[in-house]
């Protein structure tokens, strides 16, 4: 696969009836993806019971000027691990650079500069990844379950969590109410 294959800074959708509910209507901000696997960060969809200040004092840092955000369901692997998706207008120790659309942090250096008001100007906390082995999202997108969309950073930081699978398949000109499950047979 050329490099050119690979779909960092783009957004996975799931498709309707993909057959895995922890994945009902996700969409996938993909953050890494070469031949050795890919991995992203859900934000179609927030984890109950718990803001971002509840995060922050359970980490022991001082709440300050950051708002009480939800925090999103980032995917089903390692779902005590946290992950920021933000702005590129910062940068911190770890932090990758996602096709210049956004960038994604793990360390709680960014946490500090969230609360403290020197973070970046747009941003969206998550627990867990979704992850993939080398080769294994390749396989799954030849199947009916994901569909691949630009990576519009405005579909993160504009759109409501509950509207983001939604108006992904409408920016990629498609009307989601017409989608169906299952593929059709010839």
């Amino acid at each position: 696969m050329k490099d050119a294959d690979y779909l960092v800074g783009q957004f996975l959708l799931a498709m309707p009836g993909m057959g895995d509910p922890r994945f009902d209507k996700a969409v996938i901000a993909l953050c890494g993806h070469d031949a050795k696997g890919a991995i992203g960060i859900g934000l179609g969809a927030v984890v109950g019971g718990i803001g971002f200040h509840a995060l922050l004092e359970q980490l022991d840092i001082p709440v300050g000027q950051a708002p009480d955000a939800p925090v999103h369901f980032g995917g089903p692997v390692e779902i005590r691990r946290g992950f920021v998706v933000h702005s590129t207008d910062w940068t911190g120790q770890d932090t990758i650079d996602v096709a210049g659309r956004w960038r994604l942090s793990g360390t709680v250096d960014i946490l500090r500069a969230i609360a403290d008001g020197t973070g970046p100007r747009d941003w969206v906390c998550a627990l867990g990844y979704a992850g993939w082995g080398a080769g294994q999202l390749d396989e799954e997108l030849t199947s009916a379950g994901w569909f691949t969309a630009p990576g519009d950073p405005a579909l993160i930081w504009s759109t409501p969590a509950a509207e983001r699978w939604t108006r992904g398949y409408e920016g990629a000109g498609i009307d989601p109410r017409l989608l169906v499950a299952g593929a059709g047979h010839a």
